[in-house]
């Protein structure tokens, strides 16, 4: 900026100068050198017949050189030299005058752009000061979140280990199995070389470590739910729908129990595919109604909340009978302590990877849930463990590896926001949310052999998918 400030202040110095020289050039060049000027730059009066009277050069206050020149009478010979000098003259101090005023023009055109330039670098330097502090500030935000989410990956470390010290720990199982695979086949070629029964038992053992195995890895910590997948849409707003967590692989009947009250009627399909194609393969007509949605299938038997009652039915399928009922003692029931949307759910039955649980709430505990893990032939309640929760507060809940996880409504919006681990007797405030499509869930259940929830989601039977945080133990851990 200080660039263009010297060349304005180089153009008035240059019009300065030529504005001297010709005050002092005008007079030689016409032959009135003699002339002295007063104190007020005036001439000594000359007569119109003896010459020119010229005033000497000034500045008017925009910076421009005007010169004053008086004519002698006309009666002097146009053709002197004199004259011709002047009339050359005229021209340059015309010329000149000319230039002199397109230059001012220049000057102040010049001049208008720096104090615009200047007015436009303060800004940008007022941005760039801006921008620095605004960039110091997103460092330290940038920072800040880098480091949170450090803090949050560094527990994952030992687990990972973990994960490393499990894969060799597979390793060694196939490179057993291929081994005994080419036992396997060594003794078919040659009957007797080996011992059998020797063989027979590392089949065994390496059996039982696989299952070890599979069983550290089936149980974990919730931490994400997905979906849903919708399945069917059938039934009125509310019902329930399952599968046995326990039965075989190949075992995928489904069972169906539409509305929560004056029904007795379970509808039976071999299959997923049977189920959204409407085959059924059996009806089965239960002796007593069922209150509420909170039903659990359970290794081959149904296990539902008699209606008007904290009595506990277990029904056998295969046998078509009722093999055990008892009263869970103290239970709230017929609206007393149900969920936030009704519908006789005073009692939930659930399943998991544990056992058989049943869920409820009891004035003693203040109509807090209560949890009781039950005998699934007797249905004799083994062990109790009473929450803080309210049950009326609560919109469904399930059970995961001993853990209960409620969430806090039925509607739009809910999310999984508190947990109890029976392993631990604590409880967590957790926050997963997931999406309730269709508005209204009346029924929400755990199947550990599916790793899925089962909802009644207002008149549509959905799946959701969950993520579990898995801490695998070895057996040198205490």
């Amino acid at each position: 900026m200080s660039l263009p400030l010297l060349k304005l202040g180089a153009v008035l110095s240059t019009m300065a100068m030529i504005s001297n020289w010709m005050s002092q050039t005008l007079p030689s060049l016409v032959g009135l050198n003699t002339t002295r000027l007063s104190t007020q730059d005036t001439l000594t009066q000359i007569s119109p017949k003896e010459g020119w009277q010229v005033y000497s050069s000034a500045q008017d206050p925009d910076g421009r050189c005007i010169c004053t020149v008086v004519a002698p009478e006309q009666n002097l010979c146009s053709r002197d030299a004199k004259s011709r000098q002047l009339r050359q003259l005229l021209e340059k101090v015309q010329n000149m005058s000319q230039s002199i005023e397109v230059l001012n023009l220049r000057t102040q055109r010049d001049f208008q752009y720096v104090l615009k330039m200047e007015t436009q670098m303060k800004g940008l330097k007022a941005k760039f000061r801006q921008i620095e502090d605004d960039r110091k500030t997103l460092m330290t935000k940038h920072f800040q979140e880098l480091k949170e989410k450090m803090d949050e990956l560094l527990p994952l470390i030992p687990v990972l280990e973990q994960y490393k010290t499990d894969a060799k720990l597979i390793t060694q199982f196939k490179e057993e199995i291929r081994n005994l695979s080419a036992v396997l086949t060594g003794i078919q070629e040659e009957i007797g070389a080996y011992d059998y029964e020797e063989l027979h038992q590392r089949v065994l053992s390496l059996e039982t470590r696989l299952r070890d195995c599979m069983k550290k890895l089936t149980c974990g910590k919730l931490m994400k739910i997905t979906g849903p997948v919708t399945v069917k849409t059938s039934g009125t707003r509310f019902g329930a729908w399952m599968t046995d967590p326990l039965a075989s692989e190949k075992n995928n009947r489904v069972w169906y129990m539409d509305s929560y009250t004056n029904n007795k009627i379970v509808r039976e399909y071999k299959s997923i595919a049977d189920f959204v194609s409407g085959a059924e393969s059996r009806t089965y007509n239960l002796p007593f109604k069922w209150a509420g949605t909170n039903h659990v299938v359970y290794n081959g038997s149904l296990y539902f909340n008699k209606y008007q009652s904290n009595i506990i039915i277990k029904y056998s399928f295969d046998m078509g009978r009722v093999l055990a009922q008892r009263s869970l003692e103290y239970a709230g029931f017929h609206n007393v302590y149900p969920y936030t949307w009704g519908g006789f759910s005073d009692i939930d039955l659930m399943a998991d990877e544990i056992g058989l649980w049943a869920v409820y709430a009891t004035n003693q505990n203040a109509g807090n849930i209560v949890i009781s893990q039950l005998n699934q032939d007797t249905l004799e309640v083994m062990k109790s463990w009473s929450t803080g929760y309210p049950k009326r507060s609560a919109g469904e809940s399930f059970m995961i590896c001993g853990t209960l996880y409620v969430t806090n409504s039925h509607l739009t919006g809910a999310k999984v926001y508190y947990s109890y681990s029976t392993k631990t007797s604590t409880y967590e405030y957790t926050d997963i949310p997931f999406h309730n499509q269709y508005f209204h869930i009346s029924m929400l259940d755990y199947n550990a052999r599916d790793r899925a929830l089962y909802a009644w989601n207002n008149g549509h039977q959905v799946l959701f998918n969950v993520t579990l945080f898995h801490i695998i133990k070895t057996e040198d851990d205490t």
